[in-house]
This record gives C-alpha cells, sequence and structure tokens, in this order.
C-alpha cells in the first residue's frame, strides 16, 4: 500500500499527539487516537480500528506502540507504520529523560503534586471510556459478558496473573465457539 508524505505525517502527529498528552497509558490513548483515525481524517472504519485497539491489548508489549503499529500499516504500509511508532514513543522517551533529570528538583508536596493527582483523575476517565468503548464492541453476548465477568473477578480477587486469564478466555472462546459451530450444523441437518 502506498501512501503519501501528507498521510504519513498525519500518522506521526496523531500518535505524537496521543502519546505526548495523554497519561496513564494505552488504554487512555485509545479515545483519542480513534477520535483522529476513525473521525477526523477517516482513515480506517470504526469496526477496524477497534478490532487493532483490542489486539493491541492482548499481545505483549506497550499498548500504544502496538496500536500505532497496526493503525499504520493498515493506513500506510510498513512506512506508515514506522512513521505511526516512531510518533507513539518519540515524546515518551524525550519526557522519561527529563522526567528523570527533573525529578529531583520537583517538590514532592504543594501545588505541583496537586497537579499531579488531578491528572491521575483525568487519566481514569480516559481509561474508563475506552473500556466502555471496546466493551461495547467486543461484549455481544451473553457468553461474552460471562466471560468478561469472570476475567474481571479473577484479576481482581484472585492471584492469577492476566496473562494466565487471557490465554484461559481464548480457550473458552475457542470452545465455546466449537460446540456453537456444532449446534448449527446440527440444526441445519
Amino acid at each position: 500500500m502506498k501512501t503519501d508524505l501528507k498521510t504519513n505525517l498525519a500518522l506521526f502527529t496523531i500518535f505524537f499527539k496521543a502519546g505526548t498528552f495523554t497519561f496513564a497509558g494505552g488504554l487512555s490513548m485509545l479515545p483519542v487516537i480513534q477520535k483522529d483515525v476513525v473521525d477526523k481524517y477517516k482513515m480506517m472504519p470504526e469496526e477496524e480500528f477497534l478490532e487493532y485497539a483490542t489486539l493491541s491489548q492482548t499481545l505483549p508489549g506497550v499498548i500504544g506502540l502496538n496500536c500505532a503499529s497496526f493503525v499504520g500499516r493498515y493506513v500506510g504500509g510498513t512506512i506508515g507504520m514506522l512513521f505511526a511508532g516512531l510518533g507513539a514513543t518519540i515524546s515518551a522517551f524525550v519526557l522519561m529523560i527529563l522526567a528523570t533529570i527533573l525529578l529531583q528538583f520537583i517538590p514532592q508536596d504543594g501545588p505541583i503534586a496537586g497537579a499531579f493527582h488531578g491528572i491521575r483523575a483525568a487519566s481514569s476517565a480516559f481509561i474508563l471510556s475506552a473500556a466502555y468503548t471496546l466493551g461495547k464492541y467486543n461484549i455481544k453476548s451473553f457468553f461474552g459478558v460471562i466471560l468478561m465477568l469472570a476475567a474481571f473477578v479473577l484479576v481482581m480477587f484472585t492471584n492469577i496473573s492476566a496473562p494466565i486469564v487471557v490465554l484461559g478466555a481464548g480457550l473458552a472462546g475457542y470452545i465455546y465457539q466449537r460446540i456453537m459451530t456444532k449446534r448449527n450444523e446440527k440444526e441445519k441437518n
């Protein structure tokens, strides 16, 4: 897929903006990225974006970079993936270097600490927004609701690690799909 420099720069800008101005990690980036990629620039359909956003969370690695790789590849091939990936990571790299250097000079209480408390609270809203959007897209059956609730309970109230829960959910989905396929074949015959 061949794209022009303007599209690749738009990919860079979208992911640079999301990486620079969203806090609390990759989930909080997703609504910002979706608004630009799907609504503003119409680079891809919402269903495709939500599919990639879901995959970005389930694969190992940084959610923002995973999403940038999927979206960039979809929109602009390998070059688009590189532009989006660079946009998603460059600000975090620079800001982490600056934060590491400046952290020793920032007071740990007072107005600065209050600002960070406010940022964390707003970040929670971004995460809830992403969770709602992805849940609305991905949970379309009673089985999905039960699986979501079971995964939530296992992660929140037990010592079972998230990767084990994801693998278990994948296995449960596989088994469920096999059962439903066999049931549908029986009904046709």
